[in-house]
């Protein structure tokens, strides 16, 4: 796997990242944040594609109480420049299954879900995971 960029923790009380986005992933990021603006993803857990992460322009999918904001990417043009952050929201349901693993957002070639914004691009997003052991402090 390339090189990754961690996201913010935003879990009251962890100081530690859950997320991480491979190179390849930013670069469509950059390239769907020229397209549609902001951005956001949210992972659900359902049928269907479900199961991958869907990258909506940021607000499109409402969130609420069954959700949890997982991380924040602080996301830069290729020079370094913020261009802004993109939260990434899981269902807490899924959360419950997900809650012992390191996910690692990644591309791939290929078309997923009509619903997320790199489905024209002719790639996918997916998730990798890793199961590791989180600190408690």
């Amino acid at each position: 796997m390339s090189t990754v960029t961690e996201t913010r923790a935003s879990i009251d009380g962890e100081k530690f990242s859950r997320i991480a986005f491979t190179a390849e992933a930013i670069e469509l990021l950059r390239k769907l944040w020229g397209i549609h603006g902001p951005l956001m993803f949210h992972q659900s857990g359902g049928c269907c594609d479900g199961s991958s992460p869907m990258c909506y322009p940021a607000g499109e999918f409402r969130t609420g109480g069954s959700d949890i904001l997982l991380g924040v990417l602080a996301l830069e043009d290729a020079q370094g420049q913020g261009l802004g952050e993109i939260e990434f929201w899981m269902s807490k349901e899924q959360f419950e299954y997900w809650k012992h693993t390191k996910l690692t957002v990644d591309v791939v070639i290929g078309r997923g879900s009509g619903f997320s914004v790199e489905s024209p691009e002719g790639k996918r997003f997916l998730i990798r995971s890793q199961i590791i052991e989180f600190p408690t402090s």
